[in-house]
């Protein structure tokens, strides 16, 4: 356990005075810090008696050191967490790709749980909810007021248990309740097809630790339909990230070996570190690794990778460096713009700390944290516009996210406005029609009616492409202005 967290759970059990001397020493001696605030330690051990002596009804002194825990964490950025014994359980399945829940990419928003993305083949999505969807109520429980971590942990549960979420439809103005039968998740982090002979398309839905055997074998199976591959797509839309090494090797995939992927910087020694192309970089845990047997071609297949406000952390890693490196054309939309680290450090067997520890940094040494990847090439979602993309949360939105240092960006008064009008739009086009059902969600990506991968074929073939119309650059702001 870090010397900080000792020294507050020491306090709170009210060991103050030698403690804190010891506890102190250390933290100095490791961390280089200054002298800990001895009276705001005081007053949290002081607080931590009152609730034992004087709360109205006896509490649980490890709960209640662990939402202190908690608290403090949540307090530094929208990404930092504390894991009790349940969150860390659920965190580390999350990163093999199996976990038991309802299955969606979520956010918060407004207080409220909001549905990024359901995912694809999980109770959530047989179940009908929707990209922007509004969670309210969870069984009994209202959502607001909750944090991620309340709320998660009310969503997942035991295989074959029922949960009552109560959802509220932007696009149709009404709520309406949703009984999910909670059962395990296997996320299937790429898929890929041959679009027609010579083009393919392949998705990464999200990094995980399978994602690049997963890559490698759907690549080789391109390439065993098509020897003589023309172009390739690689699809990175609402892709909310995972593992760094993922993002490394997906690069290192398509980039000359050893060129710089991406570096990272922060306060400690160990954050601050250059990745690039080259399987020493990307290989967990040794062993063979899946990229050596790809075709060569791969290095030179024109390639399109296409993104959009949903594409974060890896994601933009991977559009920053192929960008960079000038590898391939970004095609989409300005993406979400998370560009900081989170390192899991165990506390104890069953509980960990999820910490941002670094900003990371295009080959070019650019930081798209709070800004995103600006696409070469901005494309709508649908032939009619983007009447859903004003609708996404991006890293600028989060409360307490962390600036770009390099000049951060504030919430965009435009971008709100822009919010709202699609808001209306959508409100008044669901009450123009008799059933809400005539709304057209994004088409399915991958689809013959994907606008955007239809966009990226034809660059691809060098046919005209059909760019926005209005769509913007989002620019940072000046530091004093956030």
């Amino acid at each position: 356990m870090g010397a900080k967290l000792k020294v507050a759970g020491w306090l709170a059990l009210g060991a103050v005075a030698g403690a804190l001397t010891t506890m102190q020493l250390q933290a100095t001696a490791r961390n280089g810090v200054s002298q800990l605030p001895l009276e705001e330690l005081q007053q949290m051990a002081a607080v931590f008696g009152m609730i034992k002596t004087d709360y109205v009804e006896p509490v649980d002194e490890k709960k209640l050191i662990g939402d202190a825990i908690g608290g403090m964490v949540a307090g530094l950025d929208p990404h930092s967490q504390y894991f009790d014994k349940k969150t860390f359980k659920e965190f580390r399945e999350a990163t093999t790709g199996r976990f038991i829940g309802i299955g969606i990419e979520m956010a918060m928003e407004d207080g409220l749980v909001k549905v990024v993305s359901p995912i694809e083949g999980s109770p959530a999505f047989r179940a009908g909810m929707k990209s922007g969807d509004l969670i309210t109520k969870i069984d009994d429980t209202i959502v607001k007021g909750l944090t991620v971590d309340q709320a998660v942990k009310r969503m997942r549960g035991e295989p074959s248990t029922k949960v009552v979420l109560m959802v509220f439809r932007k696009s149709e103005s009404r709520s309406f309740p949703v009984t999910i039968i909670r059962e395990e998740i296997r996320t299937q982090s790429v898929r890929s097809k041959v679009l027609e002979p010579g083009y393919a398309w392949l998705r990464v839905s999200q990094f995980q630790d399978r994602t690049v055997e997963d890559f490698a074998k759907k690549l080789e199976e391109i390439y065993k339909a098509e020897p003589n591959l023309k172009g390739l797509v690689l699809d990175l839309r609402n892709d909310p990230g995972g593992l760094l090494e993922g993002a490394v090797a997906i690069s290192a995939a398509f980039l000359p070996n050893d060129v710089i992927v991406v570096s990272t910087n922060g306060q400690i020694s160990d954050s601050k570190q250059t990745f690039k192309a080259a399987a020493s970089d990307y290989l967990r845990r040794g062993g063979s690794d899946p990229l050596r047997r790809l075709p060569e071609a791969v290095k030179r297949v024109p390639l399109i990778v296409l993104v959009n406000e949903g594409s974060a952390s890896a994601s933009e890693i991977v559009a920053g460096a192929l960008q960079d490196h000038k590898r391939a054309t970004i095609m989409g939309a300005q993406t979400f713009g998370k560009g900081s680290v989170q390192t899991v450090r165990q506390l104890s067997p069953e509980t960990a700390l999820k910490i941002t520890t670094a900003r990371y940094y295009t080959p070019s040494g650019a930081s798209i944290q709070a800004k995103g990847i600006v696409p070469d090439v901005m494309l709508d979602e649908t032939p009619e516009g983007n009447l859903f993309a004003a609708l996404r949360t991006r890293e600028a939105d989060l409360d307490k996210h962390i600036t770009s240092g390099q000049g951060a960006e504030q919430k965009d008064e435009a971008r709100e406005k822009a919010r709202e009008e699609a808001r209306k739009k959508l409100e008044d086009e669901a009450s123009k029609k008799a059933a809400a059902k005539e709304l057209k969600p994004p088409p399915e990506f991958g689809s013959t009616e994907d606008f955007q991968l239809a966009q990226a074929l034809n660059r691809l073939k060098g046919k005209p492409v059909l760019v926005s119309k209005t769509a913007v650059e989002r620019k940072p702001e000046t530091e004093t202005a956030n």
